[in-house]
């Protein structure tokens, strides 16, 4: 281990936010006043910042063009305390970009342009295997965050692949509409699924009406522990031999985008210090509820 050595690996989507918020309740086709801000985003850089205020040393693995946007993006990762010596640079993809408009009554729409990611495919997974982060004699045995931008050839290789065969995999979906890829890991034996409501029903085409019935049934259905959250209502952990259910404090919403992230890495991080299940999900429940109020997670 050096002081360049990292605690946790996100691997995933890195890219620029392009987020439009405004106070009003709006519908399609709605014109308000508000604000846009652009900012470093992408499920694994987002997982990564909260990482770091919580005092771990994550490495991105992503892509990142050659490009002004990927330069500055790059820039401030390492800013704010992650590895990026391991980012793959490509000469003719451009840097990824998400854009989202947020109303008072929650995300009005989003679209997600990760194309560079996922043509990049195995290439961000270099480091794993040529020394530098691990090879197949020596895999990584840390842990590892995945995000469910990869496309789903890749989570079926990193499911079967020698590279990750100790890794502590935690596992989240970009979106509902992504959420299916993670079928790839539902087996692995040390994957754990970071889902809302909504994307455990689409994981095992079924409806529920908790995060408990959920979570048993993602268990049931192959995960080797799984965490489902559904907004303001009660979160649940399960594994096949517990399950703990907590409800979130109540706050006021102010913002939704990256709210699932920060729960995920608030718990990656708790049990990372030692944390039992219960204080781990109820740190990240608080450190998410206060994330939507507008606040410092920590």
């Amino acid at each position: 281990m050096t002081d360049r050595s990292p605690d946790i690996l996100c691997i995933g989507s890195v890219l620029w936010d392009v987020i439009g918020r405004t106070a009003s309740h709006m519908r399609i086709g709605s014109d308000v006043p508000g604000r846009i801000h652009r900012l470093p985003g992408g499920v694994a850089m987002n997982i990564a910042m909260t990482l770091v205020r919580f005092g771990l040393r994550p490495a991105l693995l992503s892509a990142l063009g050659r490009d002004a946007e990927g330069d500055e993006l790059a820039a401030e990762a390492a800013r704010m305390g992650m590895v990026v010596d391991h980012l793959y640079r490509s000469d003719d993809l451009p840097t990824d970009i998400y854009m989202a408009i947020e109303g008072a009554n929650g995300l009005i729409a989003a679209i997600a342009d990760a194309h560079s990611l996922e043509q990049a495919g195995d290439k961000i997974l270099r480091p794993l295997g040529d020394g530098r982060l691990g090879s197949a004699q020596a895999p990584w045995t840390g842990l590892v965050a995945l995000d469910g931008n990869l496309t789903t050839e890749l989570l079926t290789q990193i499911a079967a692949s020698e590279l990750f065969a100790r890794a502590d995999l935690r596992v989240a979906p970009a979106s509902p509409g992504k959420a299916e890829r993670l079928l790839a890991l539902m087996g692995h034996p040390t994957a754990t699924l970071y889902v809302n409501l909504e994307e455990a029903g689409l994981l095992c085409h079924a409806g529920f009406d908790s995060s408990e019935a959920a979570a048993r049934a993602l268990v049931a259905r192959g995960a080797h522990r799984a965490l489902v959250t559904d907004g303001g209502r009660a979160a649940t952990v399960a594994t096949a031999d517990a399950v703990i259910t907590q409800a979130p404090p109540e706050v006021l919403v102010t913002r939704v985008t990256g709210a699932g992230d920060t729960f995920m890495a608030a718990h990656i991080a708790s049990e990372a210090e030692g944390m039992d299940p219960a204080a781990a999900l109820a740190r990240a429940l608080s450190a998410a509820a206060t994330y939507v109020s507008g606040d410092n997670p920590l």
